[in-house]
C-alpha cells in the first residue's frame, strides 16, 4: 500500500528519509492501459535520485502520485516503504516545471505562501519568524533586493529562484522536482542546478528530467524509465563529486542513455 505525501514517515523533521518502491503499478481511471507497471525504485536518503525517460513515459505521473496529487484520478498498486519507518503528515515539498507564482503577490509573499497551503488568502498574515525566514531564503537565491517585486517584474530565471525559495520554505525532508529548469536558457539552467544542489544538501531529492546532461550532473543515483507500460532501469552513475563537470565517463554514460531512450521511439 502506498504511503502518500500525507503519510510518509521520518524520524524527526530534519532527518533525511529514503523511499523504496516495489512492484509499482499506475493506471489512470480514464484509461484502459497502465502507465507504469513492475516499477522497482530505491530512493536513498539524503541523496539526489534522477529519473530520465521520453515524454509521456510516466515520470511525472510517478512524482505526482508520490506528492499525493493523483488521489482521485489514478489507481495504484504496489508497495512504497519509507526508511526509517515513522509517521508524519508533512514530509514532502513539490516543485513543478511551472513556477506557479501568484501574480498578485510579491516575491516575498509567494515564498511565504508555502506556509499557507490549504487556503488562498489575498493577503498573507505574516509572523516575524516567517518574514525573517522568507527574507533569508530570498537572500540565499540571490533575490534579497527583489522581495517586493511582483512576478511580472521578474525574469524566468528569477521566478524559478522564487519557486525554489518557496520550496525551501517548507523545509521538508523529501523534495520532488518535476523538470523545474527545463524552460530556462542553458546558462541560467546550469546556475540553478548548482544553486539547488547547494541549498538541498541535506534533503532526499527526486528530480524528473528529460535532459541526460542534467541527470548526469546531479545524480547520486540514476534511473531511466522505458517501455509501455513503463518500468525503471538503474544505471551506474559516475563516481565523481556532484554537480559534475563533464568528462569521458560522463560522455560515455550520456551515449548509453541516448541509446536506451532511442529504443522507445522505434
Amino acid at each position: 500500500m502506498l504511503m502518500s505525501a500525507n503519510s510518509l514517515g521520518l524520524m524527526g523533521q530534519q532527518n533525511a528519509i529514503g523511499i523504496d518502491i516495489s512492484g509499482g503499478y499506475l493506471r489512470y481511471h480514464n484509461s484502459l492501459e497502465a502507465t507504469i507497471a513492475g516499477l522497482n525504485v530505491r530512493i536513498p536518503a539524503g541523496a539526489w535520485t534522477c529519473i530520465l525517460g521520453r515524454s509521456g513515459c510516466g515520470k511525472s505521473s510517478l512524482l505526482r502520485y508520490l506528492a499525493n496529487l493523483l488521489k482521485d484520478t489514478a489507481h495504484w498498486q504496489g508497495e512504497v516503504t519509507t526508511l526509517p519507518l515513522g509517521n508524519s503528515k508533512h514530509a514532502i515539498a513539490y516543485m513543478a516545471q511551472e513556477d506557479l507564482l501568484m501574480p498578485w503577490l510579491s516575491a516575498l509573499d509567494n515564498v511565504m505562501l508555502s506556509t499557507q497551503f490549504g487556503s488562498m488568502p489575498s493577503r498573507i498574515k505574516k509572523t516575524q519568524w516567517q518574514f525573517d525566514k522568507a527574507h533569508s531564503l530570498l537572500q540565499k537565491v540571490g533575490l534579497g533586493n527583489k522581495a517586493n517585486h511582483l512576478p511580472e517584474q521578474l525574469s524566468g530565471g528569477m521566478r524559478q529562484r522564487v519557486a525554489l525559495a518557496r520550496t525551501l520554505m517548507q523545509d521538508q525532508p523529501v523534495v520532488l522536482m518535476d523538470e523545474p529548469f527545463s524552460a530556462l536558457d542553458a546558462v541560467t539552467r546550469y546556475r540553478l542546478q548548482n544553486l539547488a544542489y547547494q541549498l538541498l544538501q541535506d534533503k532526499t531529492v527526486v528530480l524528473i528530467t528529460h535532459d541526460p546532461q542534467e541527470a548526469i550532473r546531479l545524480a547520486n543515483q540514476l534511473y531511466i524509465m522505458q517501455g509501455r507500460p513503463a518500468f525503471a532501469e538503474l544505471l551506474v552513475a559516475p563516481t565523481s563529486p556532484t554537480p559534475r563537470n563533464f568528462d569521458a565517463q560522463c560522455a560515455e554514460l550520456q551515449q548509453t542513455i541516448m541509446d536506451r531512450l532511442e529504443q522507445d521511439y522505434e
